[in-house]
């Protein structure tokens, strides 16, 4: 069972009357080395390798450059990364797919792959792939077959050879229908991403076998794009209840092939959603899936300084969360990816704002996703571009540094690592601290959570308890000084702070004294 479960349904009680609501070889060295499952802090990171580290002087980040980062990612208490796509793509991106067994050249070999495995696993760090298997790119040697009506890859995605109506929308809301030789094929993406028929069992059984492929390789899981859009295609299906169930049928049983063989596999999916009950019926077939909804809300409160919507939408996942049963599964949080614009950039470059995000994540449930960059404060908007653009290592552009595209923003040389490094006080070692405190205290990284009303709109107040510990996590999200004294016998008389991201955070008779934008662990 993982540790980094969000939810323990059978734990859980709601206690409103009470005022509160619970939530509650390279190749042989990576065949040797055992699957990684999280550890330590359990916080995982997300890398456009593009935009990471060059290690061969074309200005293009490598997959060797995420080897040569590894002890980085280390030092800031990383437990595992999700690499953005390094399959064969004709695109910057990589999301429209030629060739599901390649690495894209750009990046390196697939030796260089099993390499990387073998070093982030050295380190206690697992690697999870991007996998694209919702559509292909249009170059895509399936596709070009199936331009023949009479081959057999045809059938490996959908056809009519009488003429649609055009206006028809996509679950995206752009047009479904896409010309092709002889008919037209749907595109959810567009007309350069057509996608796979899962109704076609040869595709099906193509798809587990790529992944089979790379678990063999030894990545530890993949991240699933699209993961809704398997049967979500058309604007009409997006809450038809028979597309649903028919992409939960095909999640559960791509898993279980997976699992055969690989029975640590760890799957997450990307199910784009504005509320839980959207989430839930996916919790079960993949076992964690992206809080697109509580992402949103953690930006919102953060730069409201307003708790409350935060703290009802927290009930109202456990209420949708219920429908998973008691299958174990882990909510993956975040903050922002690489189709979002960044969070420095929503928080208009506020940094208090940004360290109450970070505090919010990093001590809430579940499995905590980074985008790269994000720790340093990166800013980044629309088009999508400008929001995967290269890491910022050093306060000059030295070698190594990525220059697969110009920076669409001027931060200085003060949002780099170098910099943020060399200072004590920088949003990098707000995000150490916080990702530390993860690693020191298993009531943070694998507890339930107890959220208490405190009356205050600026305050969000929380219990952590993973049967060993139990800890309340104080935010204030305001700018102004708080003063809080929990109802009743709340606190215990030997109640003390913990940590604290706040020096003049102090607790005394019961009474918390917490300052504007700051953060507390009492014990």
């Amino acid at each position: 069972m993982s540790r980094n479960r969000l939810f323990k349904p059978l734990t859980l009680l709601v206690a409103l009357a009470l005022g509160t609501s619970t939530i509650a070889d390279a190749r042989a060295d990576a065949a040797a080395a055992a699957p990684v499952a999280p550890q330590s802090s359990g916080v995982y990171y997300e890398i456009f390798v593009r935009a990471w580290y060059d290690t061969n002087g074309d200005g293009i980040g490598d997959l060797n450059g995420v080897i040569a980062k590894l002890d980085y990612l280390k030092q800031l208490g990383i437990s595992g990364i999700w690499l953005m796509p390094i399959n064969s793509s004709p695109s910057y991106h990589g999301y429209d797919i030629t060739d599901y067994y390649g690495i894209n050249p750009q990046y390196g070999t697939t030796a260089d792959l099993e390499k990387l495995v073998a070093e982030a696993h050295k380190r206690g760090i697992a690697v999870t792939m991007d996998m694209v298997i919702n559509h292909t790119a249009k170059e895509h040697p399936w596709f070009e077959a199936a331009q023949n009506p009479s081959d057999a890859h045809r059938d490996w995605y959908t056809w009519t050879s009488r003429q649609p109506n055009l206006k028809t929308l996509s679950a995206t809301d752009t047009p479904v229908w896409h010309a092709g030789n002889e008919g037209w094929y749907i595109g959810v993406f567009g007309g350069h991403m057509p996608d796979l028929n899962y109704d076609n069992p040869a595709v099906r059984e193509e798809m587990i076998k790529v992944g089979q492929y790379w678990l063999d390789k030894g990545v530890d899981g993949f991240r699933l794009d699209a993961a809704k859009h398997i049967y979500v295609d058309f604007q009409t299906d997006v809450h038809n209840p028979k597309a649903l169930a028919k992409n939960v049928a095909w999640w559960a049983q791509y898993h279980d092939a997976l699992a055969k063989t690989h029975p640590n596999v760890t799957l997450v999916g990307e199910v784009s959603a504005t509320s839980p009950t959207e989430l839930a019926p996916y919790l079960k077939p993949l076992g964690s899936i992206f809080d697109f909804p509580l992402a949103e809300q953690m930006i919102l409160s953060a730069k409201s300084e307003n708790a409350t919507p935060l703290a009802k939408l927290l009930k109202a996942t456990v209420d949708a969360y219920k429908v998973a049963g008691d299958t174990p599964h882990i909510d993956s949080t975040f903050l922002s990816n690489h189709d979002q614009e960044r969070v420095m950039s929503r928080l208009n470059g506020n940094l208090d704002h940004m360290r109450v995000a970070a505090a919010m994540l990093l001590t809430l449930p579940g499995r905590p996703y980074i985008y790269y960059g994000e720790e340093l404060g990166m800013e980044g908007k629309k088009p999508d571009e400008n929001l995967r653009e290269p890491m910022r290592w050093t306060r000059e552009a030295g070698p190594g540094e990525s220059r697969w595209k110009p920076s669409s923003v001027n931060q200085g040389q003060a949002v780099s690592v170098q910099a943020e490094q060399d200072d004590p006080n920088s949003l990098y070692n707000t995000y150490r601290t916080l990702i530390g405190w993860r690693a020191q205290n298993g009531a943070l990284r694998d507890g339930d959570l107890t959220v208490l009303a405190t009356g205050r709109p600026g305050l969000l107040a929380y219990w952590r308890n993973d049967g060993k510990q139990r800890v309340l996590v104080v935010h204030n999200l305001s700018g102004k000084d708080a003063v809080w004294k929990p109802k009743g016998d709340l606190l215990p008389k030997d109640a003390a702070v913990l940590m604290t991201t706040k020096t003049q955070a102090t607790l005394d008779k019961g009474s918390l004294k917490l300052p504007a934008y700051g953060t507390v662990v009492i014990r």
